[in-house]
């Protein structure tokens, strides 16, 4: 947060200077979306079982294991008041929320990744195991079953403690969420359908009117008369005859035509971390621009307290807190009309200004009509 925007403005003047002379182009795979081409979200509820006691011993997880043994012809109870051999409690299980994304070209037989959460109080899923739990999509068909090891990308470990002293413990990301790389196989498909009509449309993941005139002039100069710009996000694209029975073979050579995207000038401002990404497009008017900072510096003076006379006191030395404010001094500076990112980066450089200060002149740069450009405050 106190570092100086140096760093920042070299970055902003590279990048300026990589879009102005290296190739502008990128894929239009890279950009796009084929419509009908999309995932489906999957969640089920499942059991994990093995964990070395760091598992839930809610009645509620005795419940689900419970009635998983049941269906195993298992016979025994939750515990309720009563103690004998059929009582269930243990706390190496844990109720947990499944869930994956399937693919539109998913098939039958192939396997897909599954994201496992605990949904009870256990403390970590570390070493459990997922029991056969089905995946269910938004129409409740069920379209993959899940099981496998789970792998953590934390842990947790702690000590012993008493009741005066507590426990050290050692935690690193959420021990309670873990993942099962391919331990979904997929038994129902969900296959997206991309050719309607003997046409095909394209999506722009950033809609833009110029962007999605340039992809249908990229397409037109393949096969002409072929594309037609719908609106700012669309582009519908008559998929010759020609092509119908090669489909793979014609998307792909549209995916790597390139166009050069244009982008809207926008500020990014994250005001929790100090973090100002600009946009090559990003221009200001000539403004005059005064910005001063105060130094708050907080220190401990000591001081002597003296007894009243015959008191029989003693002298004590005793801290006292002082505030100094100063302010430091700000020079008016002439920004005049900024043409490029770099032309910017570098004058807001000669105010010598902090992210944080950035922020702020950016916001009263809006504020006054100065800045030509959509800031946006995450």
């Amino acid at each position: 947060m106190t570092r100086t925007i140096t760093a920042m403005c070299a970055l902003l003047v590279l990048a300026a200077t990589a879009t102005a002379s290296g190739p502008g182009g990128v894929r239009i795979k890279d950009i796009t979306e084929l419509e009908g081409a999309r995932s489906n979200q999957l969640v089920g509820f499942g059991l994990v079982v093995g964990l070395d006691s760091t598992g839930s011993k809610s009645s509620f997880t005795q419940q689900v294991a419970v009635d998983m043994l049941t269906r195993f012809n298992v016979v025994t109870k939750t515990i309720a008041g009563d103690k004998g051999d059929s009582v269930f409690k243990s706390g190496n299980i844990s109720a947990v929320i499944l869930t994956a994304e399937l693919g539109p070209f998913a098939r039958r037989g192939s396997k897909i990744d599954v994201t496992v959460s605990a949904l009870d109080d256990a403390t970590s899923l570390q070493g459990g195991t997922l029991i056969m739990t089905p995946l269910r999509g938004a129409d409740h068909c069920d379209y993959a079953v899940a099981q496998g090891p789970i792998l953590l990308g934390g842990f947790s470990f702690s000590a012993g403690g008493t009741a005066k002293a507590p426990a050290a413990t050692a935690q690193k990301n959420h021990p309670t969420v873990g993942r099962i790389d391919g331990g979904a196989i997929v038994e129902r498909e969900a296959r997206g359908e991309i050719l309607c009509n003997g046409q095909i449309r394209l999506l722009l993941r950033q809609p833009d009117y110029a962007t999605s005139r340039g992809i249908a002039k990229a397409i037109n100069s393949m096969c002409p008369n072929s594309a037609v710009t719908l609106d700012a996000g669309s582009i519908q694209v008559f998929v010759p005859k020609a092509a119908c029975n090669n489909l793979v073979s014609f998307v792909s050579d549209i995916g790597a035509l390139e166009v050069t995207p244009d982008v809207p000038a926008r500020v990014i401002i994250n005001e929790r971390t100090g973090t100002i990404v600009a946009g090559d497009q990003v221009k200001i008017a000539t403004v005059a621009l005064a910005h001063g900072n105060l130094a708050i510096v907080t220190s401990d003076e000591p001081i002597a307290s003296q007894p009243l006379p015959f008191s029989y006191g003693k002298t004590t030395i005793l801290p006292r807190g002082q505030v100094n404010v100063t302010e430091q001094g700000g020079t008016v500076q002439v920004l005049p009309r900024s043409v490029t990112v770099a032309e910017l980066a570098r004058a807001l450089n000669a105010l010598g200004a902090t992210p944080r200060d950035l922020i702020i002149i950016f916001q009263a740069l809006k504020k006054q009509g100065a800045l030509y450009a959509e800031l946006e405050i995450m």
